[in-house]
């Protein structure tokens, strides 16, 4: 029980971060509109988060080793997480001007994931400074691309 609510948080919240900055950075770049941000946000918090509860649903029973109770428990688990965290993002976008909302946006993401992959690696006594790296340089790689390809996008749009 425990594994299955643990992959359903901890995917959640990585997804969440990782999906909703990368789509809110690209975005901003390309449109600079607060509705389109937080219409993307939106989304995010419902198409993929249904759509990643159903991947986490199937490959719980694909490795045929979960009660149906625990892969039901992965599912929703990965279904709130992500929606409860990407509805986050909003808050910023709807207090802050535009800019300075991403750059908060991208500052909580961070934390977030620096805090979970500290715990990840406490957890499993690997060097925290390591696991933080590697998981919060992908993170950066992600919304850097997302960023450039908004200022690519820009280009046949306006």
């Amino acid at each position: 029980m425990k594994h299955t609510l643990n992959k359903g948080v901890t995917f959640g919240l990585t997804s969440g971060a990782i999906t909703t900055l990368g789509l809110m950075v690209g975005l901003h770049s390309e449109t600079k509109s607060a509705a389109i941000v937080i219409g993307g946000i939106l989304t995010i918090a419902v198409a993929d988060a249904f759509s990643d509860a159903l991947g986490i649903h199937i490959s719980e029973e694909g490795e045929n080793q979960h009660s149906q109770r625990e892969v039901w428990r992965a599912t929703v688990a990965t279904f709130l997480t992500k929606f409860l965290f990407a509805m986050t993002f909003l808050v910023p976008i709807l207090l802050l001007p535009l800019s300075t909302a991403i750059i908060v946006s991208v500052a909580w993401g961070m934390a977030v994931l620096a805090i979970l992959s500290y715990l990840i690696a406490r957890n499993e006594r690997k060097r925290p400074w390591k696991v933080m790296g590697e998981h919060l340089g992908i993170a950066a790689l992600v919304i850097i691309i997302a960023h450039f390809l908004g200022d690519w996008i820009s280009t046949f749009i306006k």
